[in-house]
């Protein structure tokens, strides 16, 4: 495979629209022609990293924070800022790919495996959001002897893909009418003179993107001189967001929750805000740095927000509206995600040998030390 397949695999896992507007996911930098035999899964791509990468020989670096995120103007190799690590990434020929905030509000993914790590279920996300793929649904009237070829054009244009499944139609047989003028050329009946023929209702859902093509296989197809069609925008399919709320099977303290993620995460040096002994039945999860998010759910006295890490100001608004939060530290409330992460991309790409960074640390050390 080269690094063009694989990114579509890891847009799969992790579909780019899901990521949050001021993101920067998808390829960073590399060729997506050149062949890709090895990746290497981190949360940051540091020195040690990059070191890794190179002795290990792989082709692609999923950096699941992007080295790149605010605009550039330069890359050097003497600079400071991780455009240092993408100048030295490029010249060994390593591309790099980020998933960020598109795996956070995955399926499966980084809000996900922290969810689970509490023992939460029931699991809904923050928000929902609107799938970027747009479709319509177009309606064409056909004599029954042609629905067949029509909608054979149809699906060759890229029409009719149900998940799974291709050539979806729906056709009901009903009855036509119409008058051509004189100067008319119709497949059926005569030019001057009122008709009334057999039809097929004949629908079939197609990508925005397909509709000129698939509208160009209508009229090529049609026996008629003019075919007659309809095209309707469907509603977008809300999918999953960022952010993940969950139901704990029985009440813990937030003494035991914090406990229990202690054995489970990397974490070093996790904090509490709240109440120590006060008893959870519901977890707010957004790793990372949650921010105010886990307000629009409105939480109440019995939850407890699950994180990376919170903003001093935040921490005292919580503290005085009486909401509880864990926070486990940055890199470790996101670092859980990265084997679950390897064991999917190695069914979903056999060949290709998957590494999950030993080099990759968090930056604050704690009682671990």
């Amino acid at each position: 495979m080269n690094i063009g397949d694989v990114c579509q695999i890891l847009g799969q896992v992790a579909p780019l629209h899901l990521a949050q507007e001021w993101d920067n996911v998808g390829l960073l930098a590399g060729d997506e022609a050149a062949d890709c035999a090895s990746i290497l899964l981190t949360i940051d791509l540091t020195p040690e990293v990059l070191d890794e990468a190179v002795r290990h020989k792989v082709a692609l670096i999923m950096a699941y924070h992007p080295p790149l995120f605010k605009p550039i103007s330069s890359l050097r190799a003497g600079s400071l800022e991780t455009d240092s690590l993408v100048w030295r990434a490029i010249r060994a020929g390593i591309a790099i790919y980020s998933m960020h905030t598109a795996l956070d509000a995955a399926d499966g993914g980084t809000c996900d495996v922290l969810a689970k790590i509490c023992g939460a279920v029931q699991l809904q996300p923050f928000e929902y959001v609107d799938d970027a793929k747009r479709k319509c649904k177009i309606v064409v009237f056909v004599p029954p002897d042609h629905a067949d070829r029509v909608a054979e054009a149809m699906s060759a244009a890229g029409a009719g893909i149900i998940g799974q499944y291709t050539r979806c139609s729906f056709r009901i047989p009903g009855t036509g009418t119409f008058l051509g003028s004189q100067t008319s050329n119709p497949a059926i009946g005569k030019a001057g003179r009122y008709e009334t023929v057999a039809e097929i209702r004949l629908e079939m859902v197609v990508p925005q993107e397909a509709i000129p093509a698939v509208v160009s296989a209508v009229r090529n197809s049609h026996p008629y001189e003019e075919p007659a069609f309809d095209i309707y925008p469907l509603q977008p399919r809300t999918v999953g967001g960022i952010g993940r709320i969950g139901i704990l099977p029985e009440p813990v303290s937030v003494t035991a929750l914090l406990a229990d993620l202690k054995k489970k995460t990397p974490t070093t040096t996790p904090v509490i805000v709240g109440d120590f002994a006060a008893q959870i039945q519901r977890v707010l999860v957004l790793p990372g740095s949650a921010g105010r998010w886990p307000l629009k759910c409105a939480p109440g006295p019995t939850d407890c927000i699950v994180t990376g890490d919170i903003r001093h100001h935040d921490a005292r608004m919580l503290e005085r509206i009486g909401i509880h939060a864990v926070a486990l530290g940055h890199w470790a409330s996101e670092r859980p995600v990265l084997e679950p992460l390897s064991k999917r991309l190695q069914d979903l790409l056999p060949d290709t040998k998957i590494h999950v960074s030993k080099e990759d640390r968090d930056p604050f050390r704690g009682d671990r030390v």
